[in-house]
């Protein structure tokens, strides 16, 4: 096969077949003697996995995990399929975690979301903390009028109430969902708002819908990776392919 043979399965360029080649997503190809790339079902099956465990994983993780099989660091390779995995989990239990607070929320509860709200005002630097994220994360969440925490009379230090912190527990969560900022202080205000719970509950079920998509995702990709890993093995000599 040329790199044109491959490239035009997927809608790509031959230069992105030759780039994917050398990062190590392919394995190397055969040389003909005047220097043309020789590409087999094998670099086919490969480009294959490849393409679907992108959208699976993300470019980051395919890309390790292809090298890893190029490199036969095989346990490697399913460790970071692993990682998406669990990654897939926990995003699931923090819907299921939103869900349940998005149902307390307008009552004033904070059941659902992490730890049990602490009493009293908080500093902004001690929510930060609580959500593993920057005072200045905080400070865009309010720029972006996700946040409406009150000011210190004495000090301006921004003061988080438990309610403060409820909100942006929630803000943290649906960040984590992929919602922009905007959407985000959307749904914050119909929350704050008696009887709102329509347009939370419409977009933790695109999130749900995403969750699922992703789930199907990967399946497709590790039926693809295990196509490739199969033909692999039978490859005959397929450990001498140099790259030149």
């Amino acid at each position: 096969m040329r790199p044109a043979d491959l490239a035009r399965e997927h809608g790509i360029s031959t230069q992105a077949i030759r780039n994917y080649e050398r990062d190590g997503c392919l394995p190397p190809a055969e040389r003909t003697p005047t220097g043309y790339r020789i590409y087999t079902e094998l670099h086919a099956s490969a480009l294959r996995a490849y393409l679907t465990l992108v959208p699976a994983y993300g470019y980051a993780t395919a890309g390790s995990v292809m090298t890893a099989v190029h490199a036969e660091r095989l346990d490697e390779a399913l460790t970071e399929l692993d990682r998406g995995h669990a990654q897939l989990l926990r995003d699931r239990e923090t819907l299921a975690a939103v869900r349940e607070a998005v149902g307390h929320l307008t009552g004033g509860a904070i059941a659902g979301i992490g730890l049990p709200a602490p009493p009293g005002p908080r500093s902004v630097g001690e929510v930060a903390h609580r959500l593993g994220v920057t005072p200045a994360t905080l400070r865009a969440w309010e720029a972006a009028g996700i946040l409406t925490p009150a000011r210190d009379r004495a000090t301006g230090h921004r003061r988080y109430l438990p309610a403060d912190v409820r909100d942006a527990e929630l803000a943290h969560l649906l960040r984590r969902g992929g919602y922009l900022l905007n959407h985000i202080a959307t749904v914050l205000r119909q929350v704050r708002t008696a009887g709102g719970s329509g347009e939370p509950a419409a977009a933790l079920d695109a999130w749900q819908q995403r969750l699922t998509t992703r789930s199907l995702t990967m399946l497709t990709a590790s039926a693809r990776l295990d196509d490739y890993l199969t033909l692999r093995a039978g490859t005959p000599d397929r450990l001498d392919l140099k790259a030149t």
